[in-house]
């Protein structure tokens, strides 16, 4: 049967840890202010944050990207070259504009390192192009980074520069190299005027303050320039510019878009890099071309340097020499020799070519400034296609740099086609290579049996005719690079651009897109909503103390004898003096409660014996025992209420009386019983102080004097009241469980500690506490709002007299007051 007893109260116990979401629902409800407050708060935080942010605002702009064909690319004209299809430009433009070497360009054209600032109501605004006047950069010179250098405008001539340094050293960048250096200056304010249009030369700002002519300056406006670091500003683009399609059904046709909050500067980024990356993309078109009028260009100037020399060796001939007259037959032998010699020298200008390309294959990584093979009338289609397409890996290859790290898998795939390619090519020039080789004996073993036919000719007639072969030679050679370079330079200077603006960039008066008031509204309400929600669940997870009856219910089989509410009263005698009030008609209820456990005691006396004790200090121990003393005298009980509380002693002070003599007096010996026998003013109640605070008081406690004092009591009174100390700090209470027919524990709401039930609890299972009943201090009823939370009735008086005792701690200190506070959320 005990052991049943045990396992069901330990079941008890272990179900008062669990969480209370009713409760802890009731405990928002209550404190539904703080609530609204932290809303209200929330809401007054995202009002601020809306004012003082500034708007933000995307604009964007419309490119497309055309296969556009040159219009003088024929089969004769091939030196324009096709760098692949329109998805392959897509996606080298989406690569390309997040680059920073494009980002570089845009940034270094627009000089967007540089900002123009005015203050605003609440911080510095970015005005861009809306200054009064403009700064020409000294880019050759340091300029400081990251200070708002200061322009006051003083008339339409002259202007105040100034700056307050405070350090003797300022980071300062050379926008020309790009270099960063620190310049030495002068701490404190430096301040000096200038005219506008004046060369400012100083160690921290470099250049000439240019007022704008259809801008009217206001004097006294202050303004203030600022240089940016170059590397950030690229960084701050380069990850901010947004390039997608425009559409699924158009691959070709790209959106950019920007955020910023100068609508302005967005719209200028937009539209130069649109015009940097059409220009860029041309170099790149046109770079096949130009590489061939490099080529052609060196080739033409030994083609004309030997000419020259032809035409200055056949000038000497004839001053020596008189004009022969050639027969018909010799001169048609010197025509087709000369047929011969063309040929040949075209061949060895291919081979040439060939020698130069495939040492180049072989020595070289770069493969974008090849020539085009039919610079020198190479056709061969099989070198022309891997020529092209040696040349279109190259600089896919090259794009990728700017977004992918060297080692990437992507450089592996690019460099393997490459090296296919190129291997291929070596081959196809050595097969080509021989079958020039062949040619050219063929064409050598025909010019020497024409010139085996004219050896029988005069020496000056041989010479005559030599010289003219090569005068010819030399100026068809020159007349067809001409050709070729007038042919490169044609396709050079009709080649287009295959990015084209649709729809460039423009303010329209474009609505910000941030802040978003109403979200950040939306967020001020959660977070002043959710924020107290889980301050409250983390103290209500936290909270350890005891609520409400239904805890104690759950976590104990000790019955509740009674309530009392709370009220604030000068002292504790309130059912003597408040008899009508709710406090003194509980201390009623509870003595009639009281009469039910008295009738079941198995002793013959006359008096009960009735201990009040608690767990620790501040329960409402000894305002309980007065009242119940009180209520017991006034229905004409002859009572006394024993000061057993040794170490702190209290009652005497409610009843204006002294402490110099009490019971630890007669326990010691010092005074007889009926010299510490106080009559008070309530009839019917007497009283014993403690005394003066012995060293010993729990061996005080145990000696037979106070047990003999007790059974003398019993015989004279029909109630005695036991005052004792807490049960949970000292032993004291244990000794004098032995003496009382009835125990009461003060449970006080929001104030005990659940730990102290279970320390109830096991001391009632072994025995030690007798006939014990709680009784609930500081009660509130439950209701719709109130689960246990609040505080209705009571008292406020006479609490924490435990605190100098046990605690080293006033109650009345700042931290505790804090404390308090903190308990009540």
């Amino acid at each position: 049967m005990k052991t049943r007893d045990y396992d069901e109260i330990e079941e008890m116990e272990n179900q008062g840890v669990s969480f209370d979401f009713k409760g802890f629902l009731f405990k928002v409800l209550n404190l539904w202010k703080l609530v609204l407050l932290c809303i209200g708060v929330s809401l007054l935080v995202a009002y601020f944050i809306n004012v003082r942010k500034e708007s933000i605002y995307r604009l964007d702009s419309l490119i497309t990207i055309d296969n556009d064909q040159n219009p003088f690319f024929t089969a004769n004209t091939s030196i324009s070259f096709n760098w692949g299809g329109v998805s392959g430009k897509v996606g080298s433009i989406l690569t390309e504009i997040k680059t920073r070497t494009h980002n570089e360009l845009v940034v270094d054209s627009l000089e967007f390192y540089k900002q123009y600032l005015f203050q605003g109501k609440y911080h510095l605004v970015d005005i861009y192009k809306a200054a009064p006047f403009y700064v020409e950069t000294d880019k050759s010179k340091p300029q400081a980074l990251g200070k708002a250098i200061g322009i006051k405008v003083i008339d339409n001539r002259t202007y105040e520069l100034f700056y307050e340094f405070t350090s003797r050293q300022v980071l300062c960048q050379v926008f020309e190299s790009k270099e960063k250096q620190t310049v030495q200056v002068t701490p404190g304010l430096f301040s000096k005027v200038y005219k506008f249009g004046e060369v400012v030369n100083t160690s921290f700002f470099n250049g000439i303050v240019n007022i704008k002519s259809n801008f009217a300056a206001t004097e006294g406006d202050t303004y203030f320039v600022k240089y940016l670091n170059f590397d950030g500003v690229v960084n701050q683009y380069k990850n901010s510019i947004k390039i997608e399609p425009f559409s699924r059904e158009s691959s070709s046709v790209l959106k950019l878009s920007l955020i910023g909050k100068n609508k302005s500067k967005i719209v200028d980024f937009l539209n130069a890099t649109s015009a940097i990356l059409s220009r860029t993309e041309l170099e790149r078109k046109n770079l096949y071309a130009t590489n061939t009028i490099k080529f052609i260009d060196s080739s033409l100037g030994a083609v004309g340097t030997s000419l020259k020399a032809v035409t200055d060796e056949m000038n000497d001939f004839r001053k020596v020499n008189k004009v022969f007259n050639v027969e018909e037959e010799i001169s048609q032998i010197s025509e087709q020799l000369k047929i011969y010699e063309q040929e040949k020298l075209l061949e060895e200008s291919k081979l040439n070519y060939l020698n130069t390309l495939q040492n180049y294959l072989i020595t070289k990584t770069d493969y974008t400034k090849l020539a085009a093979p039919t610079s020198v009338g190479i056709e061969e289609s099989n070198i022309l296609s891997g020529v092209g397409r040696i040349i279109g890996l190259s600089v896919q290859r090259r794009n990728l740099e700017y977004s992918t790290k060297e080692g990437s898998i992507l450089f592996e795939d690019l460099d393997r086609q490459i090296d296919t390619e190129k291997n291929v090519l070596l081959e196809t020039i050595s097969a080509t290579k021989q079958t020039i080789g062949v040619q050219l004996n063929t064409i050598g073993r025909k010019i020497a049996n024409l010139d085996s036919k004219l050896t029988e000719l005069p020496e000056g007639q041989q010479k005559f005719l030599k010289i003219q072969r090569e005068l010819d030679l030399s100026r068809e050679a020159f007349d067809i690079y001409q050709a070729k370079r007038g042919e490169a330079a044609i396709v050079k200077a009709a080649n287009i651009s295959d990015i084209t603006v649709i729809d460039e960039a423009k303010d329209i008066g474009n609505a910000p897109i941030g802040p978003n008031k109403i979200l950040n509204y939306m967020m001020g309400l959660m977070v002043g909503f959710f924020s107290p929600l889980f301050l409250i669940f983390v103290i209500y997870l936290l909270d350890n103390t005891i609520h409400g009856s239904d805890e104690i219910a759950r976590m104990s089989n000790i019955p509740i004898l009674g309530l009392i509410g709370k009220y604030r009263y000068k002292n504790n005698l309130v059912a003597y003096e408040k008899p009508k009030s709710a406090v003194a008609e509980s201390f009623r209820a509870i003595r009639s409660s009281l009469q039910f456990i008295f009738k079941n005691k198995n002793t013959e006396t006359r008096a009960n014996t009735l201990m009040i004790t608690s767990s620790v200090s501040g329960e409402g121990k000894t305002f309980t025992s007065i009242n119940i003393a009180t209520v017991y005298a006034l229905s004409g009980k002859k009572t006394i209420l024993l000061g057993l509380d040794l170490r702190k002693p209290k009652i005497f002070d409610d009843f204006e009386i002294n402490n110099e003599k009490g019971i630890v007096n007669y326990l010691i010996g010092d005074s007889e019983l009926d010299d510490i026998i106080t009559n008070t003013h309530i009839e019917n109640l007497d009283l014993i102080t403690s005394g003066p605070i012995p060293p010993n008081p729990s061996e005080l406690l145990m000696g037979d004097k106070l047990k003999e004092v007790i059974e003398s009591f019993k015989k004279q009174y029909d109630i005695i009241i036991l005052d004792t100390p807490p049960l949970g700090l000292v032993t004291d209470a244990l000794e004098l469980v032995q003496y009382a027919d009835a125990t009461i524990f003060m449970v006080r709401l929001d104030y005990t500690k659940k730990g102290m039930l279970q320390l109830v609890n096991a001391k009632h299972r072994s025995g030690e506490l007798k006939n014990v009943s709680f009784v609930l201090n500081f009660y509130k009823h439950k209701n719709n709002f109130n689960y246990g939370y609040g505080y209705g009735y009571g008292y406020g008086y006479g609490y924490g007299v435990y605190g100098s005792a046990y605690h080293e701690k006033d109650k009345y200190s700042f931290l505790t007051r804090i404390k308090n506070l903190i308990k009540r959320i």
